[in-house]
This record gives C-alpha cells, structure tokens and sequence, in this order.
C-alpha cells in the first residue's frame, strides 16, 4: 500500500516541511497518527419531550484517563428543536499544504431547522465554546435551500454544506458556501439551472474533476418518520448524482434502484483513486461506483444483505436499514452498520468488486430473542440474535453511525438515526437514550469484538436521556478529512 501511496508522499510542498497546515500529507499519513483522546459528539433532545436544546458531547476515550468513557464536557446550542445531526471542520487534510491554516472550529448544522452552529473548539479542545451561529433566515434567503446534512471543508479554505430540499421542505439538492474564516455565508456553491431532486450526503474528488452526492428523501416526508405509504411514490432517493467540480454543475445522474435511499457515500482514500462505495438504506445494498473509460461516472451492486421474513414488525419483510458505512484509511476495509437487523459487519475490499464479509457482532437491532419480532426466515443466521447486553445495560435501538480510529483498530458506534425514527423504530431509544460502544478490530485477517469496558450511556445525562449520532476526533477521521 505504500507504494500504491508513495508518489504523493513524494511531492515537496510544504505539506514535507516541518511546517504545515492541518492533517496530514496523505491517508498513509493519517494512519500513523496519535490515538484519539477525546471525541465529539452531537447529542439531540429533539422528539423526546425533554424541552431542551440539543448539545455538543465530548467524550474521553483514553483508556489511561480517569474518566475513559464518560462525558467531559457539554456544549448546550441557543435554540430549541435544532435536529443537530452530522458534523465538519473548517479546515481538513485538504488545506496540509496551507501553514496559515488550522483546524479549530467544528462546523455542526442543523437537519431540521437549517441553522448552523460554528464550534471554537481551538482554545479549549476539551471545553468546546460557541464561536458564531449562521441563523437559518439568512441560508433561505440567499440559497433557497434547508434541511442541511454534510459539512466539507475544501482546499480552497472554504467550507460546503449539502442539502436535502428547500426552505418549504420539498426535495433539492444543493451546496451552501461559507467562507472559512468569517463565516459568512458566500451564496450557493452549484451553478447552472440544472439541481437533482434531493441531496443528503457528498464526496468531492478534484484530481477526477468529480463530486458525488447522494439522496435520502424529502424532507417534509422524512419529518414524520418513516411511512410505507411514501414507497413507490418518489419520495425516497433513488439516484447518485454527478457534479463537475470545475464549474459546479449538475452533469449526470446514476439510478441505484427504486426507494434505495443512498446515503453516505466515500470514495476510496487515495486520491488518484476514481472509485468508492456508497451504501443504501432502504435497499440494504452497497454499490461500488467508479469512473469509467468513457469518463462518466457508473455503480454497481457489490453487496446485497437479504431482507428477513418476519412477524410483528412494520413490515413482513425486514430490511437490513444501511445507515452509516466509511472505509479505512489504507484502502484496505469497509465497514457498515444494519441499524434495523444490529450488526455492525467488516469487509475486505481489496478487491474493491468482490468485497470479502471478515467480521460480524450483533449489538441490539430490532430481531434479538425474546422482543417483539419472530424472524419466520432467514437466508444469514440459524437463529435470532441474543439481546446485546453490556455492564448489566441492554442496549435499546441499534447500531448507526460509526467512526474509526485512525491506526484501524477501534470502531466507535453510536445507536440513534434521526429523532423522527428513532421515536417509531425504537420507542425505548427514546425513553432509556442511546448509547456509545467500542469494537475492537483485528486490522491482519478481520474480525469484530465488542470491548466491554467501553460504554458511555447516553441515558445518564443530567438533562435527561437524549439521542448521540455522529463522532468525530479533534485531529480529523476516516469520514471528514479529503485528500486533493
């Protein structure tokens, strides 16, 4: 792998000098980077009846720390019913080559209200503090979009935030530009008249001249959880759309199939590579897209996880419910998680078209022995599931957004979707929090195993029990930092 790398390695720029800007020269790099320490995460009030603001967890996960695996520290938001959800920095691996840079504040928009919150969290990484709030008024009036999602930053020192629809809650896809260091909003990063149905999730790739986004569904849909009535009628995505990164427009779109609802999707690490992986929730498949030899852009299913035939469930077929997937820094595994079934599952993707099942760990899901659901049948398992217990806590909901370390080894995991969901899906995630785990990985043949002396119990907070989602380390991860 290292020679897969070493022409970039060998680039003198500043990125070589002692002197440099944030992250690291190369996903290589990144791997052999300091263990994370401290980890943040959005916490979400939203839908739980608590009347309280959601706010900013950090986490410590040092294991030499008297407190390893407790809440640190709590960063309340302004303002009610925000939907705090996914997160990015200012500043990523992007800028390396940038010695004015630094990464110091964490950028946390807001699913439902489409307020942006700007976190210092330089002066004090473990006692984050409110820096500027980008009030959700002034991204209608300038890009008629909402509901936002992803956060990038770009090399230019800029940062990017996708939508999933507009002001009014129908489907649009689209980018809100702020400048890096004031904050302001710049207007709308797309150009042309041309903008896909939906947006969610989005990878950029400027050595291919690409930048990918994907489609969850609209949001006025979405709000009220998840209605089998919506399916079949172009609510949910279905399609992963194509940018050209020079000028900003929309040049193609990729049909993954019918209410497949692509979420998170991430290229391949190396920058010269033209292929990646994006993982669909409601069709429970992953597809491999990559560059053609015509130049445009194509996907194809690499892996299927069957849908189980089950009684006492929404639905007599259960899906999987893909939500969250990242790849590890060496190219070498991917990962996601089946928040409805509850495992979390290892592939090797050395051959990035016959992706390899190397490890497997149930950690709550919705077909455990002994709930509500009785699996009729089964095309994986030869029986249910043992409800997933640890430090005498049964964990309610199941596994979603998940975080890796840099070195590969640990697999953070944390249980709660969207707040709308969750309260349909999971009713005692709402009641009892959720929670977040740690798995250790064996990173030479696979294989996942839950540390049990890792738990932080989400259901112990002072204001109640609240809603953790996505993760991530002050010195960037797996799923926020790009390599250009």
């Amino acid at each position: 792998l290292d020679a897969i790398y070493l022409p970039f390695l060998l680039v003198p720029n500043a990125a070589r000098c002692r002197a440099c800007g944030p992250g690291y020269a190369s996903p290589l790099d990144a791997m052999r980077g300091p263990r994370e320490e401290i980890v943040y995460v959005p916490c979400i009030y939203r839908n739980t009846g608590r009347g309280r603001p959601d706010f900013l967890a950090t986490v410590d996960v040092d294991p030499r720390s008297p407190h390893y695996s407790q809440v640190i520290h709590r960063l309340p938001m302004p303002n009610m019913g925000d939907e705090l959800h996914h997160s990015g920095w200012n500043t990523c691996s992007s800028c390396f080559g940038d010695t004015t840079k630094k990464r110091n504040r964490l950028i946390l928009p807001s699913l439902i209200s489409s307020r942006i919150y700007v976190v210092d969290v330089g002066t004090d990484p473990r006692a984050p503090r409110l820096f500027k709030v980008v009030n959700p008024e002034d991204v209608f009036w300038q890009c008629n979009l909402g509901y936002l999602h992803t956060s990038h930053c770009l090399g230019s020192g800029e940062v990017m935030i996708s939508s999933l629809g507009d002001p009014a809650g129908n489907g649009k896809g689209g980018f809100v530009l702020l400048d890096g260091e004031t904050f302001e909003i710049k207007g709308n990063w797309e150009k042309g008249d041309k903008n896909p149905p939906m947006g969610y999730d989005f990878w950029y790739q400027p050595r291919h001249n690409v930048l990918i986004s994907t489609e969850w569904g609209i949001p006025k849909c979405l709000g009220y959880g998840f209605n089998p009535n919506d399916l079949k009628k172009g609510r949910y995505g279905r399609r992963l759309n194509v940018w050209d990164w020079t000028t900003h427009t929309y040049v193609q779109a990729i049909d993954v199939g019918e209410d497949a609802a692509p979420l998170e999707i991430r290229f391949l690490h190396n920058p010269d590579a033209a292929e990646g992986f994006v993982g669909c929730t409601i069709s429970s498949a992953i597809h491999r897209f990559y560059k053609t030899e015509r130049g445009d852009w194509a996907a194809e299913k690499v892996i299927q996880v069957p849908s189980k035939k089950v009684k006492g469930w929404l639905l007599p077929d259960m899906p999987g419910f893909i939500t969250d997937i990242l790849i590890s820094l060496d190219d070498r595994f991917l990962y996601f998680s089946n928040w409805v079934h509850g495992d979390v599952r290892q592939y090797d993707i050395s051959d990035t078209r016959r992706p390899r099942l190397v490890g497997q760990v149930f950690v709550g899901g919705s077909i455990s022995k002994g709930g509500p659901v009785v699996v009729l049948r089964d095309e994986e398992l030869q029986s249910q599931p043992e409800p997933f217990v640890i430090q005498g806590k049964k964990v309610p909901g199941g596994p979603q957004m998940i975080q890796l370390s840099l070195d590969g080894k640990r697999l953070y995991v944390t249980t709660s979707l969207y707040s709308a969901w969750d309260r349909q899906f999971y009713p005692d995630l709402i009641r009892d929090g959720s929670v977040m785990l740690q798995i250790d990985v064996d990173t030479e043949k696979g294989g996942l195993t839950v540390n049990h002396d890792f738990l932080v119990d989400f259901g112990k907070e002072p204001g109640g029990p609240c809603m953790a989602h996505e993760m991530r380390y002050p010195g960037g991860d797996c799923t926020s930092d790009i390599w250009v």
